[in-house]
């Protein structure tokens, strides 16, 4: 029985590992080894709480909501203000991809406070509703809507003018 729940475990596993891993790098603001902490973090947790999350109605929306609530506890450490660089090493682009727009995002959502980061990256990298966020983060809807509309007009102050349609409500 046990070898069943291990095989749905690393299936699962394998197949959201690298969309939990965007998801931190965001949450991160582009710090790969916290993202990939992160995420280690959060598997390990829903490897412990297996047999409950497989029943769940959507297991990769729970594993969403353990990132970043990990995400969120990890930002209230005092240790977690230590960083080893601020500058982002060069990696080679994707064909079609915009690498230099892709590097200022993440820069400006590394500027954002965790949780106004936490709530861009849900609601539009995620593409999750106000109330899914809101469960998410643990918090209220109108706190999430709050959060929405300050980290965004932070967002735009950050990036300037000309890529205020990338940011858009």
């Amino acid at each position: 029985m046990r070898q069943v729940r291990a095989d749905g475990y690393q299936e699962f596993a394998a197949a959201r590992a690298r969309h939990l891993y965007r998801s931190a790098c965001l949450l991160t603001g582009g710090d790969t080894h916290l993202a990939e902490d992160l995420v280690q973090e959060t598997l390990g947790r829903l490897y412990v709480k297996w047999g409950r999350v497989q029943r769940a109605e959507n297991p990769a929306g729970y594993a969403q909501t353990v990132l970043t609530r990990t995400f969120l506890a990890h930002q209230r450490r005092r240790s977690s203000k230590e960083r080893a660089t601020d500058v982002i090493p060069d990696v080679p682009a994707a064909p079609g991809s915009d690498a230099s727009l892709r590097l200022t995002l993440v820069d400006a959502l590394g500027q954002l406070p965790p949780k106004d980061r936490a709530v861009v990256v849900l609601r539009y990298w995620e593409d999750r509703s106000i109330e899914e966020t809101a469960a998410a983060m643990n918090a209220s809807s109108s706190a999430v809507r709050t959060r929405c509309v300050r980290a965004l007009a932070r967002l735009r102050v950050l990036l300037g003018d000309g890529i205020g349609e990338y940011v858009t409500p």
